[in-house]
């Protein structure tokens, strides 16, 4: 009898079930998307049931497509989309409204306002954040105040809130619960003291009692309800999708970063059991948790559109007929032509963290044609990672010797060699496309025992090919300066 892990990887386009072998190759893999609405300008939102039935749905025909019996899966681990928020009743288990998502900017008046208060200055200390819609306390505050009667439902127990990890959870194994990488997410939770802080849970009007408990990311969560799979299998190993993907990599110490490239941009850098102050607004978070070694804690700069730059060139635009074509599109021009995407679709978050700048598409002119457009949308991904790898560098003191990628626009050859000439260092491609999945089974495993920890991590997270830079120092300069100029004229567009 074989054994197998499966990861859930709860992704902001969707939900994917992979089913990983000992040796961490891909047996099986099944993906449902789910839609995002945009109810008004800023607005982001997912239906929380069609997140619950995607995963159902993909959970049950990945198993199925591998030919495996149920009790040859050792564990499920999670990955999820983090910050993302969801409230639903404690009897029933109805989502109270719709999941409000990351990249949802309804809240930045408050972040704003907070921001300029003695009480802004703690929380950042306190959490290792920056105050910005992006995180899940003002969502949460935001549903408190706005739908009728949730208030006092919520401080009567009635109501509970979390992340899409305790939403899964929840609905998949009847448990309230989340672990430490996403609890850190909710500018709630004391980096340092790991736990929520009251003083935070008071600023936003949280009651505890509506939020989960916080377990160990490599732990046992629980085990699934008998209607998924028909029999039960222990949910072992949860984390934050992004911090899913540095473990993929088996980026177990302190030095080792990888940027993400799917519908934002997320660079982590492992930087051991101490948390580490930026000084160019960069987040502190935690990497990992585990029951016996306490936390392991993470450097991040997060860029809110990556790959959403070229799903809106596809289905708002369209200037691509398919996103995979991008790559094409971008080399059939010798260059952009000096033209300057900054995809600042939901704002810029690191190190500007400015909800208030504006996607902008400069130095248009007669000939610009839709490649053009393209290879500048993916040149402006480059941007964005480069500029966030800088000012990481400078906080650790140290320049890094490569990059590492994952995630689905990560198979574009183009970014992946022109975001290596702009850094001026290799830039090395995940052999396993799906690598945040791979995390998510890597923890699940870890915490069972089918791998020993971070010596057979190694082994198993195989790179893929290698981009070499090869523009000249002062090719580099340039097009860095033009696109610190176009991210200028981007900032601050709209007062919110």
């Amino acid at each position: 009898m074989q054994t197998v892990i499966g990861a859930i990887d709860a992704g902001t386009g969707g939900v994917r079930f992979v089913l990983f072998d000992r040796e961490a190759r891909e047996i099986a893999s099944y993906h449902v998307p789910v839609e995002l609405r945009y109810p008004q300008p800023g607005w982001v939102e997912q239906d929380p049931s069609a997140i619950i039935s995607a995963a159902r749905h993909a959970v049950n025909e990945g198993v199925s497509r591998a030919g495996v019996e149920l009790e040859e899966i050792a564990a499920i681990g999670i990955a999820n989309q983090r910050e993302t928020i969801v409230g639903w009743e404690r009897e029933t288990g109805r989502p109270v409204y719709p999941a409000i998502v990351w990249q949802d900017r309804r809240t930045a008046p408050r972040c704003a306002a907070l921001s300029a208060t003695p009480l802004g200055d703690q929380i950042v200390e306190r959490t290792g954040l920056t105050i910005d819609p992006y995180f899940s306390a003002t969502k949460i505050a935001w549903l408190l105040e706005h739908v009728p009667g949730l208030a006092g439902r919520a401080a009567r127990g009635n109501v509970l809130f979390g992340t899409v990890d305790a939403w899964l959870l929840w609905s998949l194994a009847g448990a309230h619960l989340t672990d430490a990488t996403n609890a850190c997410r909710t500018l709630l939770y004391d980096l340092r003291a790991t736990e929520y802080a009251p003083e935070l849970l008071d600023a936003f009007g949280v009651p505890r009692a509506s939020l989960p408990e916080v377990r160990p990311s490599l732990s046992v969560f629980g085990r699934t309800r008998s209607d998924l799979l028909g029999g039960s299998v222990s949910i072992a190993g949860v984390l934050g999708d992004q911090q899913a993907a540095l473990l993929g990599h088996a980026a177990c110490t302190p030095g080792q970063a990888k940027v993400t490239w799917g519908t934002g941009a997320f660079l982590l850098a492992h930087t051991g059991d101490t948390p580490v102050r930026s000084a160019h607004r960069l987040l502190s978070t935690i990497a990992y948790a585990s029951a016996g070694g306490g936390p392991r804690y993470a450097l991040e700069g997060s860029v809110f559109c990556a790959g959403a730059a070229l799903t809106w060139l596809r289905d708002g635009l369209g200037v691509l007929s398919d996103a995979d074509r991008s790559d094409a599109m971008a080399w059939s021009v010798s260059s952009s032509e000096g033209l300057c995407f900054v995809p600042a679709l939901s704002g810029l978050g690191a190190p500007h963290w400015d909800p208030a700048a504006r996607g902008a598409l400069l130095g248009i002119t007669a000939g610009t044609r839709r490649e053009h457009v393209v290879r500048a949308a993916l040149e402006g991904i480059a941007f964005q990672t480069v500029e966030v790898m800088r000012a990481m560098e400078s906080d650790l003191g140290a320049a890094f010797p490569e990059l590492r990628v994952d995630g689905g626009v990560s198979q574009s050859d183009f970014l992946c060699q022109f975001t290596s000439d702009l850094l001026g260092v290799p830039v090395v491609r995940a052999a396993v496309a799906e690598t945040t999945a791979l995390g998510a089974a890597f923890a699940a495993g870890w915490t069972v025992g089918v791998w020993d920890g971070p010596m057979d991590l190694r082994r198993l997270a195989r790179s893929g090919r290698r981009f070499e830079p090869s523009l000249t120092l002062p090719e580099r300069d340039a097009l860095l300066l033009r696109w610190r100029d176009a991210v200028g004229r981007a900032k601050a567009w709209r007062s919110e």
